[in-house]
């Protein structure tokens, strides 16, 4: 087995690998990344190599989704092939820029995308639509913006703004309207499309660096991913 390291301090688990024979180090052509760090390091390692199978070692307090057991104990179950994978629903979002006939982006994320105004002290209009089928009173919608995430990442921002989490579907959930919105969890193979009517806004995904600025008539598809992203964990 070819396996990467990845994280600030991920070298220190380097001599953990020392007795175990059945796996490479390897900076490149890799099966798996072994992530030692946080929730954000498991994050910047699916950007960086979307579908390779990840580890994620807690070595931070700020760890849920990572594996708090002992770092020798996880290598010693990958060597014998005895980790549990699991796969998790990612999404993807098109950005069609106004004036243009094509898409010029495509994100993917497996926590969330995050469209926020793009000025503190004016608010975000857009409008959304559900497979086509408009949402909202008169369908515009005010506010500081909203959020598209995954079961996986409903832990994070969602949780945030709705007190709640959620195990299946995409969840949608909508920052300081001036109406009375609903936060809505629809089936995952849904298309979310917005169009931003009032900007600037700026769309975010996951924790990315990558800031896509958005003006009026711009506008966002997001749907379920084709492949997913996957974990080696301990546990099911």
């Amino acid at each position: 087995m070819k396996v990467t390291l990845f994280g600030a301090k991920a070298e220190e688990l380097r001599p953990l690998f020392d007795a175990q024979t059945e796996i490479d180090l390897v900076e490149d052509e890799f099966d798996v990344v072994v992530c030692f760090g946080g929730d954000g390091t498991l994050l910047a390692a699916e950007l960086k190599w979307p579908g390779v199978p990840k580890v994620p070692i807690r070595n931070s307090r700020r760890g849920i989704r990572c594996i708090s057991d002992p770092p020798d104990y996880v290598i010693k179950r990958l060597a014998e092939n005895s980790l549990v994978r699991t796969e998790h629903l990612k999404l993807e979002c098109t950005v069609k820029h106004a004036g243009l006939d094509v898409p010029d982006n495509d994100l993917l994320a497996i926590n969330e995308f995050n469209v926020h105004m793009g000025r503190t002290n004016a608010s975000v209009r857009f409008r959304v639509w559900f497979d086509d089928k408009p949402y909202g009173t008169d369908h515009e919608i005010m506010g500081d913006g909203f959020i598209v995430c995954t079961p996986f990442g409903s832990t994070a921002y969602f949780n945030q703004i709705t007190r709640g989490v959620f195990w299946s579907g995409i969840g949608v959930a909508f920052k300081y309207t001036d109406d009375h919105t609903n936060h809505l969890i629809v089936p995952e193979d849904t298309v979310v499309r917005a169009v931003v009517t009032r900007g600037p806004a700026i769309l975010a995904y996951d924790n990315s660096s990558e800031y896509i600025e958005l003006v009026e008539d711009d506008e966002l598809t997001i749907r379920k991913h084709g492949q997913p992203a996957v974990l080696l964990t301990t546990d099911a």
